[in-house]
């Protein structure tokens, strides 16, 4: 059974149609990667499997259990979370703190698990040494791996990264890179939106890619990246 599927997902605001009968599937362990020129409908598709953007039509199942009319709360303690483009940390708060959040709240940790929980993660996302810093603070690579460690305090069944590694020095890429692989090795499902190519294509083993809403082609990275029609749109390449 996959993990997620989506059934002929649409959505228009106004005349607009921003995803247009969209369905793919996961499978359980699976990391797949989302490209597309901007404007495409990759956010919006992460919005429509999160919940925080509701669909006109079409279905969404989470491990077999239709989603499409739960609450974006309800998905995130179903088993979904998720890391934003642009970082929106509780800036007042320290990094331990942020997680500590994410976690009683989002991921239902006992108050007594949640230090234990929170420090484990902070090690395995590389902020550690960073614990008691104050979120507001953080270089931009620092508040990156908070992102993905806030989604990962919710204890998902599926990881949704969306362009985590944008405005990254190719060195911290290459660093947020290997921390992505290795949570991956561990078994997690992941969905990543990314225009940083090199990146993606070192975790994911399938690309899919959106063109006006709707999804253009899907499958191994590098036969997608060959493929004509994707190298004239999302490229600009002429063929």
């Amino acid at each position: 059974m996959p993990i997620l599927s989506l059934n002929a997902v649409s959505k228009s605001f106004g005349a607009l149609k921003v995803t247009d009968n969209v369905s793919f599937d996961l499978a359980k362990g699976e990391a797949l990667g989302i490209i597309g020129p901007n404007g495409a409908g990759k956010s919006t598709l992460f919005n429509l499997i999160t919940g925080n953007v509701a669909a006109d039509a079409g279905e969404i199942t989470l491990e077999g259990q239709v989603i499409t009319k739960m609450s974006a709360m309800q998905r995130c303690k179903g088993g979904i979370g998720r890391s934003f483009q642009i970082p929106q940390p509780f800036g007042a708060l320290s990094v331990f703190e942020n997680l500590l959040v994410a976690a009683r709240f989002g991921g239902n940790v006992r108050a007594a698990e949640a230090p234990d929980f929170c420090m484990d993660l902070l090690s395995r996302t590389g902020l550690a040494s960073r614990a008691d810093t104050l979120a507001g603070g953080l270089p931009l690579l620092s508040r990156k791996r908070l992102e993905l460690a806030r989604a990962m305090a919710t204890r998902p069944k599926l990881i949704l990264l969306d362009e985590i590694a944008g405005g990254l020095t190719e060195g911290e890429c290459g660093e947020l890179v290997e921390t992505i692989r290795h949570i991956h090795a561990q078994g997690a499902s992941i969905i990543w939106i990314e225009h940083v190519l090199h990146a993606l294509t070192n975790v994911v083993t399938r690309l899919l890619v959106l063109n006006f809403g709707r999804l253009l082609m899907i499958g191994e990275p590098d036969l997608v990246m060959a493929a004509p029609e994707v190298r004239e749109i999302y490229l600009g390449i002429e063929t």
